[in-house]
């Protein structure tokens, strides 16, 4: 079990008992788009932040990124670890049917993939501060790379997202972030080019 000693806001409930299996974490859940109205939820989940920061886990389908865009534009971006989870087609069992993408939300990913997903955010089990970045990847290294400002930009990004098991509804202004915690911009390059040499 991870020790975390950020609080990880998800959607729901049963995305907080499948969590609460992996991680030893203060666990919030914002009932879906209760959020939206909760403002005592919302000034609390503030504060957390400005103590010690929160993790964002939602799922990688249009409800969860407005729930975490909501979030995000509450919190200050250097108090916040966003946590993306893959698209992977699938239903959970509690459900009758699929979600409107067909994707499998935080409760119904495998254990192991919630938990790289975790670790390679740049979330440290035990409390630590995480590592430094090795270096930041900039919006002007997207556009020189063609994920931005071009064309074919926006297929070349879901191809790219779709090589390392991120949502493909990720923007191009959130990609930076996200890839500074998983790559260095070398790795970034070398990606692109074996994409590009398919």
């Amino acid at each position: 079990m991870l020790k975390i000693r950020q609080p990880i806001i998800v959607e729901g409930r049963y995305d907080k008992a499948k969590l609460a299996s992996l991680v030893d974490a203060t666990i919030i859940t914002t009932d879906g788009f209760d959020i939206f109205r909760d403002k005592e939820k919302l000034d609390m989940i503030r504060r957390l932040a400005r103590r010690d920061g929160v993790i964002v886990l939602t799922d990688s389908d249009r409800a969860g990124f407005l729930i975490r865009n909501y979030i995000a534009g509450a919190v200050p971006p250097d108090r916040i670890i966003h946590v993306y989870i893959p698209e992977i087609l699938g239903k959970e069992p509690r459900k009758p049917r699929p979600s409107a993408q067909g994707t499998l939300g935080v409760e119904g990913m495998p254990a192991d993939i919630l938990r790289r997903a975790l670790l390679r955010a740049g979330v440290t089990p035990g409390g630590e501060e995480p590592e430094p970045l090795p270096g930041a990847i900039t919006k002007a290294d997207l556009y020189r790379l063609g994920l931005s400002g071009g064309p074919d930009s926006a297929a070349l990004r879901r191809r790219l997202l779709k090589e390392l098991d991120l949502p493909g509804a990720l923007s191009a202004n959130a990609m930076p972030g996200v890839l500074s915690r998983l790559m260095t911009l070398a790795q970034l390059e070398t990606e692109m080019t074996r994409l590009r040499g398919r």
